[in-house]
């Protein structure tokens, strides 16, 4: 605002607009241009607005409204759902605002087409797709989203009470005057770690067992109705079964019967586990953790027994040579040929291990001869026999 003389000077641009008001009362709306006004008294203010694309104050709107009917008409878009209604602003055919119910927002339509969608929630609790496109859902507070994916079960609860059970896909819901919440199970088989609390066994050996299970929810209704984790519930269900299993038994007993106690926890979890919706298929003890001074005793006993059983199958087997040279003598002591031919076989080792034979016969021709004659005799003597 400029002034000239006993005139004040205004300029609005073309997105603009300017209140024109005189002692604080508003005397008319200034379009785009510039504008002279007499003002000796310097009583004339001017409030210059953008009004495109723009939202004005509600309470100023609906105060021009009941003072300046037309204008408010021509100029104000007034948006007032209802209790049970929302409704959607669109600027120029594009989704901009989003008018909860039982308030009043005012925008400019003067430039900008505004054009205003009303949903009844109450008639339809579901966000349609022509909707969803339209809206930015993670940031709107009143509406519930969720994607459901293909190995999921969606379940709808409006006030704490199951509604429906949802398709895979991306759902929304209003919730204008109510409470919804969207809860997702997975279907997929579960691994579940369980490691148990140290135990005392029967005969008060503190030990920690290690056991995994595979869980997998099968009525995802009922699943959801009766626990609020599955998973943390069936964990505390398999931990009591393991101390009731290992409190019963001896350690040895323990060590030697780890089906046993894996089909004992199934049979308990199993029937608990049916209730909850969910299923429980294989369970099977990976570690049975001991003491360490127990682990040391333990070796050394496995150890004291390997040594035994070396020492058995030694004493068998030189059982087995004396039975064997026993057998063999015998033979020989009945046949003195088996025993001559033993003696040669005995000689032919010792051959064979022998690099030279040096053979001494005595000086003279005789000394060999009587070598010979006494190769004679013994052919002779082994021929008669």
């Amino acid at each position: 605002m400029q002034r000239a003389g006993l005139f004040s000077l205004f300029t609005v641009k073309d997105d603009e607009r300017a209140f024109l008001s005189r002692d604080g009362r508003f005397e008319r709306l200034l379009e785009p241009g510039r504008h002279k006004a007499f003002d000796w008294n310097r009583r004339l203010s001017a409030e210059v607005v953008k009004v495109v694309r723009a939202e004005i104050a509600a309470e100023k709107a609906l105060l021009l409204r009941k003072t300046h009917p037309e204008l408010a008409e021509e100029h104000f878009a007034i948006v007032q759902p209802a209790s049970s209604e929302v409704a959607i602003v669109l600027f120029d055919g594009e989704p901009k605002h989003l008018v909860l119910s039982n308030t009043t927002r005012a925008f400019w339509k003067t430039v900008t087409r505004v054009d205003v969608e009303t949903i009844n929630t109450s008639s339809d609790i579901r966000v349609s797709k022509r909707h969803q496109d339209k809206l930015d859902l993670a940031r709107m507070s009143v509406i519930t989203s969720a994607v459901v994916e293909a190995y999921e079960a969606g379940l709808l609860m409006v006030d704490g009470k199951l509604e429906e059970r949802l398709a895979p896909g991306r759902h929304a819901f209003w919730t204008v005057g109510r409470t919804v919440k969207i809860v997702k199970a997975d279907l997929r088989p579960q691994p579940l770690e369980v490691t148990a609390q140290e135990i005392l066994t029967k005969d008060r050996i503190g030990i920690r067992v290690t056991l995994t299970a595979f869980v997998k929810v099968v009525d995802a209704e009922k699943s959801v109705l009766s626990t609020s984790d599955v998973n943390g519930t069936l964990y505390r269900m398999i931990q009591f079964a393991i101390r009731e299993a290992v409190a019963a038994r001896t350690l040895d007993e323990i060590l030697a019967a780890r089906d046993t106690i894996d089909n004992e926890v199934r049979t308990f979890v199993s029937e608990r586990a049916r209730q909850l919706g969910a299923e429980v298929g294989e369970i099977g003890v990976k570690d049975v953790i001991l003491p360490g001074d127990v682990r040391e005793l333990l070796n050394k006993v496995v150890e004291a027994e390997r040594v035994a059983k070396a020492n058995l199958i030694r004493r068998q087997e030189e059982t087995a040579s004396t039975r064997s040279l026993l057998n063999t003598s015998k033979l020989m002591e009945n046949n003195p040929l088996l025993l001559r031919l033993k003696e040669l076989e005995a000689l032919e080792k010792l051959v064979e291990k022998v690099g030279r034979i040096d053979l001494h016969t005595g000086t003279g021709a005789q000394g060999f001869d009587a070598l010979l004659t006494n190769l004679v005799r013994i052919k002779g003597s082994m021929e008669s026999e």
